[in-house]
């Protein structure tokens, strides 16, 4: 279980810190992280802005828990793992079925989060389906009276789309399969999307939360 009141404690603290401007706090979160930002800004105040890269925007494995709400886990079919020629496991079509779209009850109520979300997606994300995800997470936001949020897709770029010249991640172990999985990418197009996603990003956060502090 992910238990929310956790990430308040940082919340708070980061609300008491000598460079925080007022109450805007902005989130940046990749994968796991990335709902977990989600959730952040959909239950918690003082959320000003939100980036996503790569999330699903659902409870994956675990309950999301928060106070008296829960949201339920999406679930996993194991036997969709499939085997690539090189050995490796591909695992993104192993989540379990979006019964319902954006209204499914596994789906982290986004149209609740103050402050607006940009999503960073790679086309080749071998992790799950982040694409479809972040458009379903759209349609969601849309559905509920908000604006359509920025969502930037990047072709031939995996899972892990890091700083700037970070070397690819092609692969790694996975802690719950504890296997070698892919995570998608292709070396240049991935390196390249890292360079710009850094750029948008940037400029995301100047733009709502405004300019950094001269150290």
């Amino acid at each position: 279980m992910i238990h929310l009141e956790y990430f308040e404690e940082a919340l708070c603290y980061m609300l008491q810190h000598s460079q925080i401007k007022g109450t805007r706090i902005g989130l940046l979160g990749i994968s796991l992280g990335a709902d977990i930002c989600l959730s952040m800004a959909s239950f918690l105040k003082n959320i000003s802005a939100t980036v996503s890269i790569n999330g699903s925007g659902f409870s994956g494995h675990r309950v999301i828990h928060y106070k008296d709400s829960n949201i339920p886990p999406l679930g996993h079919d194991l036997r969709r793992v499939k085997v690539a020629f090189s050995g490796l496991l591909d695992i993104v079509d192993v989540r379990n079925d979006i019964i319902g779209g954006c209204e499914n009850p596994c789906m982290i109520p986004i149209e609740k989060a103050q402050g607006p979300i940009l999503f960073i997606v790679g086309q080749d994300d071998h992790n799950w389906r982040s694409e479809l995800y972040a458009q379903i997470a759209s349609e969601r936001l849309q559905a509920h009276g908000k604006e359509k949020p920025q969502i930037i897709s990047y072709p031939g770029t995996g899972h892990y789309i890091e700083p700037p010249y970070f070397p690819m991640c092609p692969a790694s172990l996975h802690k719950l399969l504890d296997k070698p999985v892919m995570w998608g990418g292709e070396p240049r197009a991935h390196s390249k999307a890292q360079v710009d996603a850094w750029k948008e990003i940037l400029t995301f956060f100047t733009k709502h939360l405004g300019p950094s502090p001269k150290l």
